[in-house]
């Protein structure tokens, strides 16, 4: 017994170090990146490409990584939407409670961070339903929005209208009826108005924004606030909610700096026939085709060069009378732009010659048949 307890001890010692000498120690030692002697500025900016959680890696190596994890020009985005950013194209993942319950304390976890680092924030991406009164996503926003410096912030990816991650139970008792629906959508709208006020004074710098948009005369008050806009994306907020010609032209107007626009709207059938007029000293790249039903009569865009325009069909069946008396309001699209886009080089991401005003359609005739409603074009009448 005692020789098979000796036997196995031998098999089982463990494999004894190779020795190094101590020139070779010091010579590795001496290939290391002295990091620490670089300037804190230097130090400060190799660490901004690292992401939050190496961040917090780095603090945990020693004091003085901690001290610059903690300097607050490290801290220049916040990034609600990252945890969810597999399912961004679903409205809302069910997942069960317990797996909510994480989420949402890491989301408040996660703010408490930005704002004990006291972030200087250039980026706020976040989706969050801001009418659901029982998260109180719409305090959570306004709290990170007073405890970090945001006057520099220039992008703002905002969706109000649902959050990435909603529990099995929230769904059971909800009711269908669309006075609960209109009551939601207005909760929704109120809150996105309280915080666009907010941002209109905490964030007046913004130059890039992506949100969905109601259209209301609040709202786009708030929304030409921010004059220092150049990219700017709408998408729509609620399907039966139109829009009216005055309200768009308004829009590209009263944004003087706005070089790129991008508009998700759904004209309703009650307004088909409408045409919307479109002018903008500055616009240069202006995207339709995520719209339903928006037909231009007129475009006043001299510095556009590229135009995405689609036409998209609905399943309606109209009669002849119903469409000869809709095509009468339809101009063709080829004859707006020639006269409102003297410098268009691209539609719908085909290039075009410069000689193409001068040729009645022609490069363009395929391109036109997606795009425009008019009658010459107009190859299909299923709306």
């Amino acid at each position: 017994m005692t020789t098979n307890i000796i036997s196995s001890s031998v098999i089982m010692s463990p494999r004894k170090r190779t020795l190094v000498p101590v020139s070779s120690r010091r010579k590795a030692a001496d290939d290391c990146f002295p990091f620490n002697w670089l300037p804190v500025e230097c130090q400060l900016h190799v660490l901004s490409f690292l992401n939050e959680v190496d961040k917090c890696s780095c603090a945990l190596v020693c004091l003085s990584w901690s001290c610059l994890v903690r300097s607050w020009k490290l801290w220049r985005v916040a990034d609600y939407s990252r945890r969810g950013v597999f399912h961004m194209g679903q409205e809302g993942l069910l997942v069960s409670n317990r797996e909510f319950e994480r989420w949402k304390a890491w989301v408040h976890h996660y703010t408490h961070h930005l704002v004990s680092r006291r972030a200087s924030l250039l980026t706020l991406k976040a989706s969050f339903d801001l009418g659901d009164r029982c998260n109180n996503w719409s305090e959570l926003l306004g709290h990170l929005l007073d405890h970090v410096h945001c006057r520099d912030l220039s992008h703002l990816d905002l969706n109000w209208t649902f959050t990435l991650l909603e529990p099995l139970d929230l769904r059971v008792h909800s009711s269908s009826s669309s006075h609960q629906d209109s009551i939601t959508k207005m909760d929704q709208v109120t809150s996105f108005q309280e915080l666009l006020t907010k941002l209109t004074h905490s964030c007046p710098r913004i130059s890039k924004m992506r949100l969905h948009f109601d259209w209301s005369d609040v709202s786009m008050s708030l929304l030409t606030n921010f004059q220092q806009l150049r990219v700017l994306e709408l998408k729509y907020f609620w399907v039966f909610k139109g829009v009216t010609p005055s309200t768009l032209q308004h829009l590209t107007k009263s944004l003087p700096n706005l070089k790129s626009l991008t508009l998700q709207i759904l004209v309703p059938l009650r307004n088909l026939g409408i045409s919307y007029t479109l002018e903008s000293q500055s616009l240069e790249f202006l995207d339709v085709s995520p719209s339903r039903g928006l037909v231009f009569s007129c475009l006043k865009l001299p510095a556009l060069r590229e135009l995405r325009a689609k036409k998209i069909v609905r399943g309606i069946t109209l009669d002849r009378r119903t469409r000869l008396r809709i095509q009468s309001r339809w101009p063709c699209l080829y004859h707006v732009l020639r006269e409102g886009t003297p410098r268009l080089q691209a539609l719908n991401n085909e290039r075009l010659l410069p000689t193409w005003r001068e040729e009645r359609y022609g490069e363009m005739s395929a391109i036109l048949e997606q795009s425009c409603y008019c009658v010459q074009h107009l190859d299909s009448w299923l709306w």
